[in-house]
Order: structure tokens, then C-alpha cells, then sequence
């Protein structure tokens, strides 16, 4: 199967909005017009990460507890074929971004992934997100 590692891409991230208030943006405004920051982007990161930081072990104790895989983790269709051909299924849980190879035909996954639950992302196809459907979480 493929290797699990840890990481924080910046070319592959997603993209989120938020609201913040008129007084918060003007704040965070005025840090970096004081050269505190280089940008507005560049503060929101070093909150979520401060306070990512600041909770890590409660997230590292229910990582545990909820035995999720932590980073990035990749399905390719011969690791698809290899878990068929062992007759098994995959209740695949990620935190992190979790991907399934663009070649693995809809009923490949169908017949060997018995549920999906991602903190984070998942990447797969349009076919194979629609034959899986309400087995995603």
C-alpha cells in the first residue's frame, strides 16, 4: 500500500472564506501595514497554526481514539486490485487529504472501499465519487 506521511502542502491546499468583522480585518489590516505580516493570508495561517498548536494534543488523543490515518494517503488502482484480489474491504479514514487514482474504475472502488470519512480532502474522480455516493462522510 502507499506510504503515509505527514505534511502541509502549499501548492496543493484548499482554499476556504471566512467572515470576520470590520474591526477584526481592520486590525489584522493595520498588522500588516506594520510589517507584521505580509499579508492577510499570511496572519490567518499563523492563527489556525498557533491555535492548532495550542490544542495538538487533544487532536493527537482523538486521532487515536478515532484510529485515522494522519497526512496524505493515496489509493492507487493495483493497491485497489491487491486488497479485491485478498477478498477484504477498506473503511478508509484520513485526516489529511486522502486520494484515489484517477484510473480506478467506479465499480473497482465500489467492490473494495466499504466507507470514506476525510477530515480534510478528498480527491477522486467525478465517477468514483458518484458510484460511492453515501458511503462518503
Amino acid at each position: 500500500m502507499s506510504e503515509i506521511r505527514e505534511f502541509r502542502p502549499k501548492a496543493d491546499s484548499e482554499k476556504i472564506t471566512i467572515n470576520l468583522g470590520f474591526v477584526d480585518l481592520g486590525q489584522i489590516d493595520l498588522l500588516v501595514q506594520e510589517g507584521f505580516y505580509s499579508n492577510r493570508t499570511d496572519f490567518i495561517r499563523a492563527a489556525i497554526r498557533a491555535q492548532l498548536d495550542r490544542h495538538s494534543e487533544p487532536v493527537r488523543q482523538s486521532v487515536a481514539r478515532h484510529q485515522l490515518e494522519l497526512g496524505l494517503r493515496r489509493f492507487s488502482r493495483a493497491d485497489l486490485e491487491s486488497v479485491k484480489s485478498a477478498g477484504e474491504t477498506l473503511a478508509i479514514q484520513v485526516l489529511g487529504l486522502c486520494s484515489i487514482a484517477d484510473d480506478v474504475p467506479p465499480e473497482l472502488a465500489l467492490h473494495t472501499i466499504s466507507s470514506i470519512h476525510v477530515l480534510g480532502s478528498l480527491h477522486v474522480s467525478p465517477a468514483v465519487r458518484s458510484a460511492l455516493g453515501e458511503r462518503i462522510r
